[in-house]
């Protein structure tokens, strides 16, 4: 069916995206896995996930950009405790697929979110912190690698040196918090933060990075309790590095999304503080 004709009846952009329901609503929170041909990096992340019971902690729903590797057949999925398939029709790439998962996330009624990447870099083992994290009443959680206890390996050190003296620093200008590893997808929002109307996620300025970018400082903007947690991220070493940013194009964007979240070009319009 497709899930998107009703948000718009509340005034949220949401692209056109179908929905396949593979069990029922089971726990207070959802995980979104934001996929776009991940192959086996998915499936063994799901495994693992499944493994250590986290199918049964937290609902998980697959935003898929729009597959064609065969990665997220709907048998599969089910095997591996997958609760729900989304898939986007409609134009954008990544904030897209998450204002997507989100919009349906809530109108499910689930009482906050944890976002991880489909790509096997992230330590699924600490979950359960980002659901701790929603339980204590943050509003906003997010992953770090370089926090204590937290774990890296084979991070490639131009990311390293971007990351640590510029996303990071200036990131946390903005926010009036400081942050140690903002461009990560690791994170968690609850309920109350997304659906805030000085917020207002559901708009069509983010299709590529800039939804993560205005979550990770508005939450603080406006006065929510966030928090860092520590968690391991670590790339395949001699392999290709499995990410979106690669390439000149997208590293512009990504500085693009960094300068107009600074100046608050994200922000609701007028009557919003």
């Amino acid at each position: 069916m497709n899930g998107s004709q009703r948000f718009r009846e509340r005034g949220w952009s949401v692209p056109d995206f179908d929905v396949e329901i593979l069990h029922e609503h089971r726990t207070r929170y959802a995980v979104v896995i934001p996929v776009m041909n991940e192959g086996d990096r998915i499936r063994s992340q799901l495994k693992r996930m499944q493994t250590l019971g986290l199918h049964q902690e937290v609902d998980i729903v697959i935003a898929d950009g729009g597959s064609t590797d065969g990665s997220t057949h709907l048998e599969l999925l089910g095997s591996l405790g997958v609760r729900a398939r989304l898939i986007k029709r409609g134009p954008g790439a990544l904030s897209a697929q998450l204002r997507c998962a989100y919009a349906w996330v809530l109108d499910e009624g689930y009482e906050g979110v944890v976002t991880i990447d489909g790509n096997g870099k992230d330590g699924v083992e600490s979950l359960p912190q980002f659901l701790a994290a929603l339980d204590s009443g943050f509003g906003y959680a997010q992953a770090s690698r370089f926090v204590r206890g937290g774990h890296e390996e084979n991070t490639p050190w131009l990311r390293r040196l971007a990351i640590r003296l510029i996303h990071a620093p200036v990131l946390s200008l903005v926010a009036g918090r400081w942050f140690t590893d903002t461009t990560q997808g690791y994170r968690a929002y609850s309920r109350d933060y997304l659906l805030d109307l000085r917020v207002q996620p559901f708009r069509d300025v983010f299709t590529r990075y800039e939804l993560l970018a205005y979550l990770t400082v508005r939450a603080s903007q406006l006065g929510y309790r966030v928090c860092e947690i520590p968690t391991s991220r670590v790339y395949p070493k001699g392999e290709a590095i499995p990410t979106k940013i690669r390439g000149l194009r997208p590293l512009i964007d990504l500085l693009v999304v960094l300068w107009r979240t600074t100046i608050r070009a994200y922000h609701p319009g007028p009557g919003y503080p």
